[in-house]
């Protein structure tokens, strides 16, 4: 049976020292608040921003939540965006993704100050991460690291494959594997013998966006296997990326879902805000 990496626990452990370090911040007269935004009604958005705003006020966290109507013009979302970077007692602003057609996205992305850019996505952030610098790096890879760190898998010297190439998950965590010391290969959608490449990865990430794609085909015996994706299958049950019965019998580890990566990318996302309070004082 290969190892179950369990995103809850290590995520729950991560919310307990952020926790005790934020008790302890306020002890100094530090207080740290993280802004959410969201735009229009997206059931899913809704869900995620609900957990953000759980976590929050579990670690100690003050929340701002702006719940905005799909309507909202661009020019008031940046304008809000503006009023929140310039208010010392906001130390993180997160944008809820996706926005509405009419809004660019990018826009929005680079309004936010590097400082308060919680979610790692700014170009400074992301230009900082490809030259080694210090900077917020984006939730969800940052989890991936944890996860893999903490339950005691060596990156250092893998052969480490990433499917997919978005710049949310698989660029950056291209990025911070090779931080690690890993050999990293970036496949996707136009990857000639896709399963020859995944079957040479010692870890292998699948962030593909398509339910079940990863079967024991693409997979080395004895490979870690990190499941990013989140769909429901036709019974409306949670499934990811990866096959997951298929796969667990051939790898040593494997992350499940739900309660892999999902879990991780709040506890990050926590762990910046702290970050950028701490960095403030």
């Amino acid at each position: 049976m290969p190892q179950i990496i369990n995103g809850k626990e290590i995520s729950a452990q991560i919310k307990e020292e952020l926790k005790e370090k934020v008790a302890a911040m306020k002890k100094e007269g530090i207080s740290v608040c993280l802004a959410v935004i969201q735009v229009g009604d997206d059931p899913a958005s809704a869900v995620y921003v609900g957990n953000k705003k759980k976590a929050c006020a579990y670690i100690g966290i003050t929340s701002l939540s702006y719940e905005l109507p799909e309507e909202t013009t661009q020019e008031e979302l940046l304008a809000l965006i503006g009023e929140l970077n310039g208010r010392k007692d906001v130390n993180g602003i997160l944008v809820q993704l996706p926005l509405p057609e009419h809004i660019d996205e990018d826009a929005v992305i680079r309004a936010i100050v590097p400082e308060k850019d919680v979610d790692g996505f700014h170009p400074q952030s992301v230009g900082a991460l490809c030259i080694g610098q210090e900077g917020y790096v984006s939730c969800t890879p940052a989890g991936i690291i944890q996860l893999l760190k903490r339950s005691g898998i060596e990156i250092e010297g893998k052969e480490c494959v990433i499917i997919g190439r978005s710049n949310i998950v698989g660029k950056p965590m291209a990025l911070l594997l090779l931080r690690e010391n890993g050999t990293v290969t970036i496949t996707h959608s136009r990857t000639k013998n896709l399963k020859e490449v995944t079957k040479r990865a010692d870890i292998l990430v699948a962030a593909v966006g398509k339910p079940k794609m990863i079967t024991r085909e693409y997979v080395k015996e004895g490979a870690v296997v990190i499941d990013v994706g989140i769909h429901r299958n036709e019974n409306n049950k949670l499934c990811g990326d990866v096959d997951y019965d298929d796969v667990a019998p051939v790898c040593s580890a494997i992350t499940p879902v739900p309660g892999g990566v999902g879990p991780m990318t709040i506890a990050m996302l926590m762990h910046n805000c702290v970050e950028s309070a701490a960095l403030r004082h």
